[in-house]
């Protein structure tokens, strides 16, 4: 038996009133998902526990099986091992967003999903900016993807971890002074002081470059700040074999997915044209996930366009992108899952909600399906958030998902 999840992330949503009360799921058409509802059994399921953050780290963590009370330590370091940075066990990493904040405002979380060419430039001055001046002499910026970058503090987590940092994809259109770091301890006053002055720096430098001006010029959103948050340090995991003895690999667009693969042993697929975004390589994840599946037993497949689509607000989008998983990505996984060469269970879900009207993650459970070759299906006809609660699994959490899946 092999084993394949689909994960639209962020794909679940909340009903909308333009929709006539129907969320995305119940109102978009998506024929080839709803077969696999049709075909194998629903339920739902948290993935998200009540006194943790409502990240996609927490959440794909707990998906995978991994209890991330346990192991999640911040969603930066995850990232940061995708991107083969080098970590040591004292370091305090930060996923670090470039922004558009305009009149004080948190305008979006993505600098209107700034390309990484231009980025690149940005990170290099920022870098270039702090080498001479004392306070931030152990700090180093790294390029990743569009506005998705990486902070390093050399012997930052020497003291633990005690700083709050708020993420940004959670408070549009906020005061950001509002949101700056906050310590949890007098000791973790030092810290907090220095983001929060590398925030302010970053914002002066970043103000008058020549990409910023040119994006204005051009309508479109500047990147005007760096926002760290989600500080952690380096985990300590058990492979995804020694839990569950099974060979298994990741594909996905995002460092993040791919960090928890890294360090969870698993095989990282890289597919060009990945983008995290609407215009992902939806056919070459297709493509390489049935490859993939015929010299691995478990694969986690990702697609995080979805998600981006909550996070803008932009219903249209969500509706696309849900139905470009289901015709192409879901149908040619469908008509090709014989060339595997073994039996195959297939499961398909998002990790969280990403609701467009909200814009930011919620924590309610999700609905997800596992179709199993052999097993009798349950009565639900389509794939939906209402549906699902109908389904033959219940409600479940954390790590039942995983048992269930293998079992």
């Amino acid at each position: 038996m092999k084993y394949l999840i689909v994960l639209g992330d962020g794909m679940a949503d909340r009903p909308i009133e333009m929709l006539k009360g129907k969320t995305p799921l119940m109102a978009v058409n998506k024929p080839y998902i709803d077969s696999v509802a049709l075909n194998g059994r629903n339920g739902m399921l948290k993935t998200i526990p009540d006194d943790m953050p409502t990240g996609s780290a927490v959440a794909n963590l707990g998906v995978m099986g991994y209890d991330s009370h346990e192991y999640f330590k911040g969603r930066g370091v995850l990232e940061a091992a995708n991107m083969g940075i080098e970590i040591d066990k004292d370091d305090l990493v930060f996923r670090c967003n470039l922004l558009n904040i305009t009149d004080k405002k948190i305008i979006n979380h993505s600098a209107g999903h700034i390309s990484t060419k231009e980025t690149r430039v940005l990170i290099e001055e920022l870098n270039r900016s702090i080498k001479s001046i004392p306070k931030f002499i152990n700090i180093k910026f790294y390029p990743g993807i569009s506005f998705k970058h990486i902070l390093v503090i050399k012997n930052g987590a020497r003291d633990g971890i005690a700083v709050n940092c708020t993420p940004p994809h959670d408070h549009p259109g906020e005061i950001f002074t509002n949101l700056l770091v906050k310590p949890l301890n007098e000791n973790s006053n030092k810290i907090a002081e220095l983001i929060n002055s590398l925030i302010l720096h970053s914002q002066k430098v970043l103000r008058g470059h020549s990409i910023n001006i040119d994006r204005i010029n051009n309508s479109k959103d500047p990147a005007s700040s760096i926002w760290p948050w989600s500080p952690g340090s380096k985990p300590v995991m058990p492979s995804f074999k020694e839990l569950y003895n099974l060979k298994g690999a990741v594909i996905s667009g995002v460092d993040l997915i791919n960090g928890i693969g890294v360090y969870s042993g698993m095989d990282v697929i890289r597919v060009e044209g990945a983008t995290g975004l609407y215009n992902t390589n939806y056919e070459g994840k297709a493509e390489a996930a049935i490859e993939a599946l015929k010299t691995h037993d478990f694969l986690y497949l990702h697609v995080e366009a979805t998600d981006e689509a909550g996070h803008d607000g932009d219903l249209d989008l969500k509706m696309k992108c849900i139905e470009y998983l289901d015709k192409r990505i879901v149908k040619y996984i469908l008509d090709h899952k014989e060339e595997i060469g073994d039996e195959l269970t297939i499961a398909i879900l998002p990790d969280h909600p990403t609701p467009v009207e909200m814009r930011i993650h919620t924590r309610e459970p999700i609905p997800f399906i596992i179709m199993k070759p052999g097993e009798t299906p349950d009565n639900v006809q389509v794939y939906d958030e209402e549906s699902a609660k109908k389904g033959f699994y219940g409600e479940i959490e954390g790590a039942e998902f995983i048992n269930l899946l293998i079992s």
